[in-house]
């Protein structure tokens, strides 16, 4: 009779009446022998970037570059105030000449004088010939500047800006220049414009009685809100420092 396969039958493969074998339970792994060194454990393996894929972690930056003092890098428009013999021309065209970026110096003295035949000789006194030469002179500057600035370059220029004419005032520059325009006044004493003044030659040179009635008018704009440098005491090079740092005072917050 043939036997039937059910829950409790033998497997396939037993013969009825066998014992099913036994399985015996896992050992614990041989320690290595005395005297062998335990092998390191495997490497975890580094995964590699595909090609044109940038690898994570660390990202080494460009080093930051140290901040000028100063004005530093900025485009400026400044516009030096200062009676004759204060050192206008020289300081600002120092002050052009160091800055680390390009910067133009513009002297409006230097612009009247591109007239030659038929020249309004300041020793001759204000007129109606030489404050027309001066307003040409003014906006032949302006246009210097404006064309600098529209450039990339900053632009310095020197002028004898009195508080009390608007002819030659500070509206008019702005006017040509740009609402931008940071003016500064260069102010020493009377005895050192009246020493520089008599170290000057040809058209530049006043008499002293000029160089102080200039000086006085020049006082007004004490109260003014412009700021002011007095380089009574401060050579050229100095002086174009005060001047850089009063100008970094008036790009954070500018008063005028």
């Amino acid at each position: 009779m043939q036997q039937e396969v059910g829950d409790g039958g033998a497997g396939w493969g037993q013969q009825p009446g066998q014992q099913p074998p036994v399985t015996p339970p896992p050992q614990p792994p041989i320690p290595p022998a005395q005297g062998w060194p335990t092998p390191p454990p495997a490497p975890t393996p580094v995964p590699v970037p595909f090609p044109g894929q940038e690898p994570t972690g660390h990202i080494p930056l460009p080093p930051v570059a140290p901040v000028a003092p100063g004005t530093g890098g900025a485009t400026l428009a400044v516009l030096l105030i200062g009676p004759a013999g204060a050192g206008k021309t020289t300081v600002a065209r120092h002050w052009a000449s160091t800055r680390p970026v390009p910067t133009a110096h513009v002297s409006l003295d230097d612009v009247r004088e591109w007239v030659c035949s038929g020249f309004a000789d300041p020793q001759a006194g204000w007129n109606d010939h030489s404050e027309a030469q001066y307003r040409l002179a003014r906006r032949t500057c302006g246009f210097a500047a404006r064309n600098y600035l529209a450039n990339g370059i900053s632009c310095i220029l020197d002028d004898a800006v009195f508080p009390d004419r608007p002819v030659v005032g500070l509206g008019g520059w702005k006017r040509h220049v740009g609402p931008h325009l940071l003016p500064v006044v260069l102010l020493p004493g009377l005895e050192i414009v009246l020493e520089r003044n008599a170290e000057r030659s040809g058209n530049r040179r006043l008499s002293d009685e000029e160089v102080a009635r200039i000086h006085g008018r020049m006082a007004g704009w004490y109260g003014s809100g412009l700021p002011i440098i007095d380089n009574s005491h401060l050579d050229v090079e100095a002086t174009a420092r005060a001047l850089d740092e009063t100008l970094a005072r008036a790009i954070t917050a500018p008063a005028f």
